[in-house]
């Protein structure tokens, strides 16, 4: 789970610097504009639609993005704490653009439409942190099964393919349990500065995803390993007790929450290192 404290920490050091502001961030996200990623070189055409998923639980309003030829391999990504909104949707885009089908959903549907977060990365932690808290591993894995079933009925989804998953913050968790909800479809899970990957229980999300046979990239911050140095072992020695590939990394330099561009963290060089790394698992283990 996205930890409040530390997170509102980073966010004041980043400010200090004099990168940007608290107000520079409402301003942009107030007006529905989120900082902008590098432009790729040879972008597919994409085609993008906001779609309706039925779960268990009611109706998932998400944001569905794909190559506008052709079948892909399909991709869910699961947004961090502040969930859906321009920023995952650029970032969804973006997969899509290197040739992928992404669903990027919004985790809080029981409780709010998206936008979820008031002034997307730039919200205070404490507006939404009960819809986070209302979420469980019955939820996590009752959504995954949800919405992988969702994308397989899509005809821009390869199903000859394994799919991908891939979250941030919050959303890594979630990933490591949809893995573990669809072992035989998921092939390939990322996290970038997850939380809670490594528990001391039964239930930890590391070992039940160490039951699949997907591959892994783990990408952690450095003032989360600063706070937790022994998860990365921790999530080594699973790993590899288990003979899955997984790479996993401390990105020197960044902190939590570095890798959405609204996020008052953004760290572009290392943004874009993970998101390299993303693709080259997703070349290897999709395909």
């Amino acid at each position: 789970m996205c930890d409040q404290v530390h997170f509102e920490e980073d966010k004041k050091e980043f400010e200090a610097l004099h990168l940007v502001t608290r107000k520079q961030f409402g301003v942009l996200l107030g007006a529905g504009v989120s900082m902008m990623l590098p432009q790729m070189a040879n972008a597919a055409a994409v085609v993008e639609s906001d779609v309706t998923v039925t779960t268990p639980d009611g109706a998932a309003d998400c944001y569905f993005v794909h190559p506008a030829n052709g079948m892909a391999p399909g991709v869910l990504l699961w947004p961090d704490i502040f969930g859906l909104r321009p920023a995952m949707r650029q970032m969804g885009k973006r997969l899509a653009e290197s040739g992928y089908s992404v669903l990027v959903v919004n985790p809080f549907y029981r409780t709010k439409k998206a936008p979820t977060a008031e002034v997307g990365a730039a919200t205070p932690i404490a507006q939404v942190m009960p819809m986070a808290q209302s979420l469980n591993e019955t939820t996590h894995m009752t959504d995954a099964k949800a919405f992988i079933g969702w994308l397989d009925g899509q005809k821009a989804v390869a199903k000859n393919k394994k799919m991908g998953t891939q979250g941030y913050c919050m959303g890594g968790l979630i990933a490591f349990r949809t893995a573990a909800a669809m072992p035989d479809r998921v092939g390939a899970v990322a996290s970038f500065h997850g939380g809670g990957l490594a528990r001391d229980m039964p239930n930890s999300p590391h070992l039940q995803a160490a039951r699949t046979k997907a591959q892994f990239l783990v990408a952690i911050a450095a003032n989360d390993d600063a706070r937790s140095p022994n998860d990365k072992v921790v999530l080594r020695e699973t790993f590899e007790k288990a003979k899955l590939a997984a790479e996993i990394e401390v990105y020197t330099g960044s902190a939590h929450g570095w890798c959405p561009p609204d996020s008052g963290v953004y760290n572009e060089p290392l943004a874009e290192k993970a998101w390299g790394r993303l693709l080259a698992l997703y070349g290897t283990a999709l395909g």
